[in-house]
């Protein structure tokens, strides 16, 4: 498929600063793309610098096979959506919508036209004569998508755009806009702090730390394959558990560094005698039944939501199980947990990369 966006090598920076460091990122045509990390990781940053609102440093930024590094945003053809909407208060909802095609020259009737035809793509028609100030958050949050769909970009650029909505609006939206951007056949560039957003609503997910790609790829490739700690941190929620451990002299075998006897037999070997972090998600593990192997842990809390019983340990680190439906176990117990060794995740204790297990 045609590449719409490629950054090579792309750097940024403030002064002594590196906010971006040699970043390579491919875009195919009709991609949903999210960049995903914590604050201060480069993500808007690279969302900025994509619109034009930040100049790169070095690298490459071809937008549509155009390179476009000194190009300014209003030639580059793409439309931002903000977190703060950025909607003109005096204009109504129609006004808002047609306002870039009437700095073009378009005739009246025809961006009239235009205006109605995308309201009807995103449920505005019986509000194209309010006020901004009328409208609810969600549907401000439409009429800044609807704005810039009309343009008919060569992409779009979302900036946290569902931050300031309450939880079950965000769910909500991030229908919309996934369901919107389908319909369009649009390439879609998407940045948040969350990561749930990010991996229900991409193709292609990139993990950013410091100004640095950690990994990118398909979600469920992330949350399967880590590339290291962080990422597997990051991806997952609640968050993935980690623990300290070595592997014996045969490399056959692990021992947790938690309380009591807690060697754990291996179907693949490890390096031997590595300090490691050993990863388990949550969800992946489950008491062991009376003759399973496991290890052995106090339980600190128990939460229900109904559905599903979240278990902490009282454990340094503490470990936290996601278990489907109801226990009857309480704070203060013994419980024996265990889990499919082929979800366990094995990173080196010093370098914090991933490391695979051999036959």
């Amino acid at each position: 498929m045609t590449q719409q966006i490629e950054l090579s090598g792309v750097n940024k920076y403030y002064g002594a600063y590196h906010a971006l460091k040699n970043i390579d990122l491919s875009i195919r045509k009709g991609m949903f793309v999210a960049l995903v990390g914590p604050s201060g990781c480069g993500k808007s940053t690279l969302l900025r610098s994509l619109a034009g609102l930040e100049s790169i440093s070095g690298g490459d930024l071809v937008i549509a096979g155009q390179r476009m590094n000194d190009v300014p945003p209003r030639k580059r053809d793409l439309a931002m959506v903000f977190q703060s909407y950025a909607l003109y208060p005096h204009m109504t909802v129609e006004q808002n919508l047609t306002y870039s095609l009437r700095i073009k020259g378009i005739k009246k009737a025809e961006a009239r036209k235009a205006a109605e035809e995308v309201a009807a793509i995103t449920g505005l028609s019986d509000l194209l004569h309010r006020y901004p100030r009328e409208l609810s958050g969600g549907q401000r949050q439409r009429v800044a998508m609807s704005r810039a769909i009309i343009r008919h970009p060569k992409a779009f650029l979302f900036d946290e755009p569902l931050s300031n909505l309450d939880a079950a609006l965000r769910v909500h939206m991030r229908k919309e806009i996934r369901a919107l951007h389908d319909r369009l056949g649009a390439t879609s560039v998407y940045v948040t702090h969350d990561q749930v957003e990010a991996m229900t609503m991409a193709d292609h997910v990139v993990v950013m730390r410091s100004g640095v790609i950690e990994q990118q790829g398909r979600p469920l490739e992330l949350y399967d394959r880590p590339a290291n700690r962080f990422v597997a941190g990051f991806i997952g929620s609640p968050a993935m558990n980690f623990i300290p451990a070595r592997t014996s002299s045969d490399g056959r075998s692990l021992v947790l560094d938690l309380a009591g006897s807690n060697a754990v037999e291996l179907e693949r070997s490890l390096p031997p005698e590595r300090e490691l972090l050993v990863g388990i998600r949550p969800e992946h593990l489950v008491f062991a039944t009376p003759g399973m192997p496991g290890f052995d842990v106090p339980v600190a809390a128990i939460e229900s939501t109904g559905a599903m019983t979240y278990v902490t340990t009282a454990t340094a680190p503490e470990i936290v199980v996601v278990l489907n439906g109801r226990v009857t176990i309480a704070a203060g117990e013994t419980v024996r947990l265990t889990f499919d060794q082929s979800n366990l995740h094995v990173f080196d204790a010093k370098t914090e990369q991933r490391i695979e297990p051999s036959a």
